[in-house]
Order: structure tokens, then C-alpha cells, then sequence
């Protein structure tokens, strides 16, 4: 499973885990039956665990199947009660994980994400509460991101078009994000060179 926390396992890491548990478990009750009763299950769960591993790595819409998406739950001060509510996450919740980074206020905080396992990631403003652009992401590894779109109030065309202006294909793209009204991309290299930002 990787070098992980038990608070950062997958909801599959932490089912294999729980499956293997008990067929041990089982293997351990039934003394009159076969070692090999259980370590063949027990193999075959660990192969399809390092398979969805490997291919989560491999493919963004296999991992978001499996892991889902961070979910922005406080955009600029301001809570997003729909996404709580979509994501089953209370005020409480909230509350209690603003005060366990001892922060007093919403107020402070500029951005929260509520992340696929389970966590709060929260960026406070600065001291003068001076915005800061955060990075949205508007292209991973070749597939554009619709939703990124939807928060800047543009289309798949407007993307498609500046990409042609700056002579970039899609698929060559490893990640471009909008940060300040500006698109930063970076593309794939030949294999041993580092990656071209522009």
C-alpha cells in the first residue's frame, strides 16, 4: 500500500485491509482446514490492490473513480454549504478541525479543501488579508478540467484556442493551471529531461 498513514489509506486500501483481517481471522477458527484456504483469497486481494494502485497512477478517471476529487469547502472567507452538504461534512465537523489548527475565525481562512481522505486542508490569509490567486487546475496529464472551467467562467473553446496560440498540443500537456488571470503549462519532455514550463 505504500508509505501511508493509516488516516491516508483509500477506501479500497482500508477494505483489503479490513478482508485480509478477517480471513486470517477465519483461518485462525478453522485449524482443521487448509493454510492455503486462506492465502489464496489473500493473495488474489492483494494482486487486484496493487493493480488499482498501478493503474490509479497510471489513469486520472481510474483514481477519481476510486479516490474521488478534493472538494473546496471555504472559498475566501466565505463557506461552501453545498459542497458540505454534497460531501456529508457538518459546520461541527468544520469548526472542530478550525480549532484544532487554532484558528478562532472563518474569517481567517482563505481557502479549505476537504481531501479524498477525509482531511481539511486550510490556507489562511495573510497578515493584512491580502487575496492571493490560488492555482486552479485546468489541465492534467491531457485532460482538461471542466469544472476549473466553470469557476473562471470560460469554455473548452477559449482553452482550445490559446493553446493554439501557444502552439501546445493537449495530450503533450502534463499540467497547466490559471493563477492571476494567466495560464501556466507544463508539458511533457523527451524521457530524462526536465519538464518546459511556460
Amino acid at each position: 500500500m505504500g508509505k501511508r498513514e493509516v488516516g491516508q489509506l483509500s477506501i479500497t486500501d482500508l477494505i483489503v485491509s479490513l478482508m485480509v483481517a478477517e480471513i486470517c481471522a477465519i483461518s485462525i477458527e478453522n485449524i482443521n482446514d487448509s493454510i492455503f484456504l486462506a492465502i489464496w483469497p489473500i493473495v488474489v486481494l492483494v494482486v487486484i490492490q496493487l493493480a488499482i494502485g498501478y493503474f490509479s497512477v497510471k489513469s486520472r478517471k481510474f483514481n477519481t473513480f476510486f479516490t474521488g476529487r478534493s472538494s473546496l469547502i471555504v472559498n475566501k472567507g466565505v463557506i461552501n454549504y453545498k459542497e458540505m452538504i454534497r460531501q456529508r461534512y457538518s459546520l461541527d465537523d468544520l469548526l472542530l478541525t478550525l480549532r484544532q489548527s487554532q484558528i478562532k475565525s472563518i474569517e481567517e481562512v482563505e481557502y479549505a479543501f476537504l481531501e479524498t481522505n477525509g482531511k481539511l486542508s486550510i490556507f489562511k490569509y495573510n497578515l493584512f488579508k491580502i487575496p492571493s490567486a490560488y492555482p486552479l487546475p485546468l489541465i492534467i496529464e491531457g485532460v482538461i478540467q471542466k469544472d476549473t472551467l466553470k469557476d473562471i467562467k470560460r469554455n473548452e473553446r477559449w482553452l482550445k484556442e490559446y493553446l493554439k496560440t501557444e502552439n501546445v498540443k493537449l495530450n503533450n500537456i502534463f499540467y497547466a493551471f490559471y493563477k492571476n488571470f494567466k495560464i501556466y503549462i507544463i508539458t511533457h519532455t523527451e524521457l530524462g529531461d526536465k519538464p518546459n514550463v511556460k
